[in-house]
């Protein structure tokens, strides 16, 4: 199995501001050849890592999207009856339905393993799936190769990718699938930090703009009984819309003043309505 020389090298991207302790478990765990679980609220970037590692060793970059009903051999490759029986029936496709090889499609791992190049594989919302699921992946992970009992074939990857696994910490994950990871908790960004991640999508941004908007944001964070609080991602588009629109001041966004578009902040009606009622009572 090939391994790779990038390795120590992850430092974020010019738009993905990353702190040194992520940055040092990202690298120690492309060293150690070891998946990163990370775990935190949604919209604390753990997605977007695995986005930003690719696009910073120049890797591609395989998604699997965990769903709740998911197998795990569903990620790993799917024999294509259906289509074989079409095949057999009207025999018009010119493959040759005794070669069952030829009806192995692979799934997101099975792509990794069996790409010609070293890539970053992100398993995404893990904890969507039931243990099944997660015990299921633990050997392959580990291992690195898979059975595909349809043609006694075993497939074994090219090159180890980098894993990242995330989770929103919905549902508790099997002690041995934690065991096998190296784990980090991205918190949500203070202030400080978050004016960097603003800088970093707005170089130019005025310096008093920015931290009116990152002042109102928090303020608005802290609005009670949401649903869904903000993230930075929201953040970034509010910055976006604000930066658009010319009647728009920075003062517009003192406390007690009725805070513009926050339809890009709250997503759900509940949350939008209260956040409107703290707004318009002074009260955030």
């Amino acid at each position: 199995m090939g391994k790779s020389n990038k390795a120590l090298e992850f430092r974020g991207t010019d738009d993905y501001v990353v702190d040194a302790e992520l940055a040092k478990i990202v690298n120690v765990s492309m060293a150690l050849e070891m998946p990163l679980l990370l775990k935190g609220e949604p919209g604390t970037g753990k997605t977007l890592l695995a986005h930003a590692l690719a696009t910073s060793l120049a890797m591609p970059l395989i998604v699997l999207n965990v769903k709740s009903s998911m197998k795990a051999v569903e990620a790993l490759y799917l024999y294509d009856t259906l289509t074989r029986l079409n095949d057999s029936r009207f025999g018009d496709s010119g493959r040759d339905v005794s070669n069952i090889e030829d009806y192995i499609k692979m799934g997101k791992i099975g792509q990794a393993f069996t790409a010609d190049e070293r890539v970053v594989l992100l398993i995404d919302e893990i904890d969507k799936a039931d243990s099944d699921f997660q015990d299921d992946l633990l050997d392959v992970l580990d291992q690195m190769e898979f059975d595909i009992i349809e043609i006694d074939k075993t497939l074994r990857a090219k090159h180890r990718p980098a894993i990242i696994i995330t989770s929103n910490a919905k549902k508790d994950l099997s002690d041995p699938f934690l065991g096998r990871c190296n784990f980090h908790h991205i918190a949500f960004p203070d202030p400080q930090f978050m004016r960097r991640i603003v800088n970093a999508h707005f170089p130019d941004i005025d310096d008093k703009l920015a931290q009116a908007c990152v002042n109102a944001f928090y303020r608005l964070r802290q609005v009670p009984n949401i649903e869904k609080k903000p993230a930075t991602r929201e953040l970034v588009n509010w910055i976006r819309a604000l930066t658009l629109d010319p009647d728009f001041k920075p003062a517009d966004l003192e406390r007690g003043k009725e805070l513009p578009y926050l339809g890009l902040l709250f997503k759900k009606s509940v949350d939008l309505e209260q956040a409107r009622r703290f707004t318009e009572a002074g009260r955030v």
